[in-house]
This record gives C-alpha cells, structure tokens and sequence, in this order.
C-alpha cells in the first residue's frame, strides 16, 4: 500500500530543540491563531519534523489521541513554565510525565546506546519533550525565550555568540518591529522630515 506523504510543515518556525518545537505547534498567522495539533494530519506533519525524527532515533510513534493527549499536558506544563519557571502545578505536571519514561542504557557492538523507554507506549514523544526541556534548563536556561514580539507566541533557543537574539525570525517579527520603528520615527518627525529649504 502506497503511504501518503504529508503535508509540508505550515509554521513560521521549525527545527528549534524537540521541547521549544513542541511549544511551536502553536502560532498566530496573518488568519488568526493555528495549532498544528488539532488533527491527526497536523500531528503527522509534526512527528516527520526533523527534531521528532532526532529524538525517536528510529522508533515508532502511533499518530492518534493517545499520542495527542501526552503531548497536549507537556506542552501546556512547558508554556507555563518558560512563563514562570517556579510554576508549582506546571513543575508537578511535567514531572508526573516524566515519571511514564526512562533513558534505557546499552553497550552495543559500536558502543554505548541510550534509547528513550516509556509506558505506556503512547507516552514516549512526551517523555522525550520533557526530558529535551530538563536539558536545556541544565544547559543555558536563560536562552530559552519567547519572541519579543507583543504579538507573537512562539518561542526560540539562542544558539547566538552573544546571546542577544530577540525575535522567532528577522524575516517576520524582527522585520515587523524595524518597520514600525522607522513609521513611529516618520510620524515624530512630522510632515517637514526629509525636505530641505530651496
């Protein structure tokens, strides 16, 4: 049986870390407010992204409610939490999924291997979500950030050298906030801005 291909990834920012890129599953268009999670096509599209694909490392994911639901609670215990890391019910949250997996380790022919295990099944995508946001939090916690745009609901990893990156793109928020700053100045400077005496 032919499988079908799905769909391109729709959002305006792909490829953060397994943990940001769940968070992103969630943005605002031009059209209103979008959740690549509401149907199984849009889960779909998300579990061949390249971060899922990074952390499964060639194990299954079944694309149905009973990964929807998982992913669901961690992604709204890790919002709340990049909000406010000291978020009690939202630390409790992401450690009761934490508690349905495990890093299996193994010595194989090519050496040592560590494979995600979880249980239920289902539970393993989440699992791996959370565990990709205790990393990061013992890397850099202060890159994990939302994009400084009022309007905007996604998030980024600084990976910059100097660690000033402020929006999800240049392209879109970062170019959006140039431009308004150039109108703001325009206005301020009144009609007479840029005309010379003759």
């Amino acid at each position: 049986m032919h499988r079908r291909t799905p769909p391109s990834d729709p959002r305006p920012l792909t490829g953060e870390p397994l943990a940001i890129d769940l968070l992103n599953t969630r943005w605002i268009g031009s059209d209103g407010p979008h959740d690549l999670l509401d149907s199984d096509e849009g889960l779909l599209v998300w579990l061949t992204g390249s971060p899922v694909a990074a952390a499964l490392d060639g194990l299954s994911v079944t694309v149905g409610p009973g990964t929807r639901e998982p992913l669901l609670r961690v992604r709204d215990a890790l919002a709340a939490l990049v909000r406010d890391p000291g978020h009690p019910a939202a630390r409790r949250a992401l450690n009761e999924v934490l508690s349905h997996g495990a890093l299996r380790r193994t010595l194989t022919a090519s050496g040592p291997r560590s494979s995600p295990e979880a249980e239920p099944d289902a539970w393993l995508l989440a699992w791996a979500a959370a565990e990709d946001y205790l990393r990061l939090l013992e890397e850099r916690p202060d890159r994990i950030r939302k994009c400084a745009s009022p309007a905007c609901v996604l998030h980024f990893y600084d990976t910059s050298r100097n660690g000033t990156r402020r929006w999800c793109s240049m392209a879109g928020c970062g170019n959006r906030a140039k431009a308004s700053r150039h109108h703001a100045r325009q206005r301020a400077a009144g009609p007479q801005a840029g005309k010379t005496g003759g």
